[in-house]
């Protein structure tokens, strides 16, 4: 017997699978997102090769996106945060703040604590209701419990605590009094961004950080109150092969934020794809003794759902690829962003790291149908998806999905067992052809399903040269 799911009107993306229970002459697609064009880029002599990026959010009436600006210059082992600002998310500019002064001018983008001084954190957002605004954009940094120094490129062993910083305006911060008791002993915890937010779905903090067991991988911590955490766990990733993650970037997606979807940074050691005349061709750095042109890295997609402690790697293909070019097939590039954002209706966007260690580094805007990471897909031929056995809230069906001009998609509703509602069947609806993001699915009766909602029913798709990519059940 299976078990039904109770997705009341919680919407569900074919990004995994979850939801599904049979697919015939049908099959999961991961789609690709594609380039928009150059957000930032070098340009201001506080910057260099060692620019990394960290993440992207909205505050207010802006986007903001922050960065680790790092030059080669002598002494400059740690970098400093930059912000570029955006109001359509399509032109990015770095703000003049004048807060601190650097290469002997105070007009730069960095980021500093109240005396002045720049700093190098992990911002975020924290949208627990109840936040005052003023407070609203925090950032994490970690040191170790030694004391000794945590820099780029050094990571000091043992136990580290994180320290959390505040902001009015996400330019200025200070260390948040008290501070949060949150020490992990796992080995080499917290290196590299970590991944912080308030869960709509859990109703508490949930973070997920970076640490070694032999690979790079992730562990999870949760808290009610942001002062006092949980134990630390392991997060797995079910029975495929495992491989080296930098940073695991999970946010709750927007639309479904009981889903939440990591865009991870993949990296290939010792997979050497460039030749000794591409790193010279392509000017590629190196620092403290570090070479970077022996590794490859890009990003793949991961899902995990709401208090769980696993990954799902439903592709292990790709997901954002390196590209063409030797400047993208070096160590530590092509590293997303924290970050996906709503850009208009149609679409989203979620942001890369290009050309590590190479004078031309530049963050690369993507883009990507709405709901659009994966979908449910049927060729010419035709075929079928039949979901799990659910309860829905809600009396109408509303769902994303795409044909060809020879396509169809035909929805049909089913008892627990599996037989045909009357009224509901495939029969019953005429085809959807089109492209549509939001189609609301109606029979040869109407559209109303209200009288379904509470009880234990399954839906069955005949689709034809066609995709589904999610659904939803609502009230309207």
């Amino acid at each position: 017997m299976k078990q039904t799911l109770n997705i009341a009107d919680e919407r569900q993306l074919f990004i995994d699978r979850s939801f599904i229970d049979r697919l015939e002459n049908t099959s999961l697609k991961l789609h690709e997102p594609i380039s928009a064009g150059v957000a930032i880029q070098i340009d201001r002599p506080w910057e260099g090769p060692v620019n990394f990026g960290s993440i992207v959010f909205r505050f207010g009436d802006r986007f903001r996106m922050y960065y680790r600006a790092m030059t080669l210059n002598p002494g400059d082992v740690s970098g400093v945060l930059g912000v570029a600002l955006s109001e359509d998310g399509s032109t990015w500019v770095k703000p003049a703040l004048g807060l601190t002064e650097r290469g002997g001018r105070r007009d730069n983008n960095i980021i500093t604590d109240e005396s002045g001084q720049p700093l190098m954190l992990s911002p975020w957002l924290d949208t627990r209701p109840g936040v005052p605004f003023e407070e609203q954009i925090k950032a994490v940094t970690s040191e170790p419990v030694s004391g000794e120094k945590h820099t780029a490129m050094v990571d000091p062993k043992g136990p580290k605590r994180l320290v959390f910083w505040v902001s009015a305006d996400g330019f200025v911060f200070r260390k948040l009094a008290p501070q949060p008791e949150l020490i992990s002993h796992l080995p080499n915890c917290f290196d590299g961004d970590t991944a912080l937010f308030w869960s709509e779905a859990e109703q508490q903090y949930v973070l997920y950080y970076r640490w070694y067991d032999g690979y790079r991988t992730v562990a999870r911590t949760t808290s009610k109150d942001l002062f006092h955490w949980t134990e630390s766990v392991a997060m797995s990733y079910g029975n495929t092969p495992r491989e080296q993650f930098y940073h695991n970037n999970t946010t709750p997606y927007f639309r479904a934020p009981h889903l939440y979807v990591a865009l991870a940074a993949r990296f290939m050691e010792g997979r050497r794809v460039v030749t000794d005349e591409q790193v010279k061709a392509i000017g590629l750095k190196s620092v403290q003794g570090h070479f970077f042109g022996n590794d490859c890295s890009d990003g793949v997609l991961w899902t995990t759902r709401a208090g769980s402690t696993q990954y799902d790697r439903t592709f292990m293909e790709t997901f954002v690829r390196p590209g063409l070019g030797a400047s993208n097939w070096v160590s530590r590039t092509n590293y997303p962003l924290n970050g996906i954002l709503p850009w208009g209706p149609e679409r989203m966007m979620l942001f890369v790291s290009r050309h590590y260690m190479q004078e031309s580094w530049h963050i690369e805007r993507l883009l990507l149908r709405t709901d659009g990471f994966a979908s449910v897909t049927a060729p010419w031929a035709g075929g079928e998806m039949i979901t799990q056995p659910f309860i829905f809230a809600g009396n109408r069906l509303e769902i994303n999905y795409r044909t060809s001009a020879a396509g169809s998609v035909r929805v049909e509703l089913q008892d627990a067992d599996g037989k045909p509602i009357p009224g509901y069947t495939l029969n019953d609806c005429p085809d959807i052809i089109g492209d549509e993001i939001a189609r609301i699915v109606a029979w040869k009766q109407g559209a109303d399903v209200s009288r379904l909602a509470g009880q234990t029913v399954r839906l069955r798709f005949a689709m034809r040269d066609a995709d589904l990519y999610s659904l939803k059940f609502e009230k309207r």
